[in-house]
């Protein structure tokens, strides 16, 4: 997995909270050995979607596709979740997998 980081231009702004995110959330908590990258994109993902953080999504969306899970694997845990978590949670979580999906098959 290539090594995760929180967006450059925020450090301007918030260089703490980017220190701590590729310090302690990727560097630590993301490099656990009781999970896969794989596994801790599905749980991440889920979580995302099951409270609309849909402008985190997209990113690890596409970081969960790095990390060997599937579009398929993605929109089954979606659709799973729509009945935990929400309809337009998923809705809003399998188009930007859609969008993804497109983006990285074009």
């Amino acid at each position: 997995m290539a090594k995760q980081s929180a967006p450059r231009e925020l450090a301007q702004v918030a260089p703490k909270l980017v220190e701590i995110t590729d310090d302690v959330l990727f560097g630590d908590v993301w490099e656990r050995p009781g999970l896969s990258p794989r596994d801790r994109s599905l749980v991440t993902v889920s979580v995302l979607a099951a409270l609309y953080r849909s402008e985190q999504l997209p990113y690890h969306l596409g970081k969960a596709l790095e990390n060997g899970l599937s579009v398929e694997e993605l929109s089954e845990a979606i659709t799973h979740l729509a009945f935990y978590a929400g309809w337009p949670n998923a809705m809003t979580a399998i188009t930007l997998l859609k969008k993804i999906a497109d983006e990285q098959s074009a």
